[in-house]
């Protein structure tokens, strides 16, 4: 199917944007914050992807693209990086929106700190594996930079990364291979850990979370900011 993955990036995104006008979620008012917050993000992650897509780390499999690319990445892949973020946030909004009580208020910084700590560790000790060591340490500063600051969405935050883990297993099954003949997305194994969730790196679920941290980040920063001037 030439066109297995944009049909992914619709079908990622078409629910979340449909129920972003519900009226108690109201997740289009937050597009003012979102987008931008997504183009930082995803200058960021492009830049990484093209560099490891040029050094062989991963690659994609023309089967199933339509064929178009950009600084050596499938259109899809560009588009991935704004339907899944969109998706990631949108479960984060309908939790604040709909949840009564934070569960993980008390428990998020602990787990966090050791989640920080046991991806430090990691990442240094197989620091010749460049998919793992770059995304385990880059996740785990920014992590601890958030932690530093004290960030009140955090509780929330993790909640709504680990909600999200469960389409992750579906999308990022699909583009690994799950039921398929290939996988849209291959990888050098020799750059990983090799420790596979089915068909999923486990890298990938931080490189999840990463890309999730970053965009609520600026998002919640471009929050803050126009509701400190609003109070001036």
């Amino acid at each position: 199917m030439k066109n297995l993955y944009l049909t992914i990036d619709i079908l990622t995104i078409a629910a979340p944007f449909l129920l972003s006008f519900d009226k108690k979620v109201a997740f289009y008012k937050e597009w003012k914050y979102l987008f931008p917050a997504i183009l930082v993000m995803g200058v960021f992650f492009i830049a990484k992807d093209v560099i490891f897509a040029a050094s062989g780390i991963w690659g994609f499999n023309d089967r199933y693209l339509v064929g178009f690319r950009m600084l050596g990445l499938p259109i899809e892949e560009w588009l991935f990086f704004v339907v899944v973020p969109y998706a990631i946030v949108f479960i984060y909004a309908c939790l604040i929106a709909y949840l009564p009580i934070d569960p993980l208020e008390k428990i998020h910084r602990p787990f966090l700190y050791l989640l920080s700590v046991l991806l430090i560790i990691t990442g240094l000790i197989f620091y010749d594996r460049l998919y793992t060591s770059v995304i385990f340490v880059l996740t785990a500063l920014l992590l601890l930079y958030n932690l530093y600051r004290r960030q009140a969405w955090l509780s929330m935050f993790l909640l709504a990364y680990l909600v999200s883990l469960i389409p992750f297993l579906l999308v990022n099954g699909l583009l690994t291979g799950s039921f398929l003949e290939e996988p849209i997305v291959w990888y050098d194994n020799s750059q990983n850990l090799g420790i596979r969730i089915f068909t999923i790196p486990i890298e990938d679920s931080i490189y999840s979370l990463m890309m999730m941290l970053m965009t609520v980040q600026v998002m919640e920063w471009l929050k803050s900011r126009d509701s400190q001037k609003a109070q001036m």
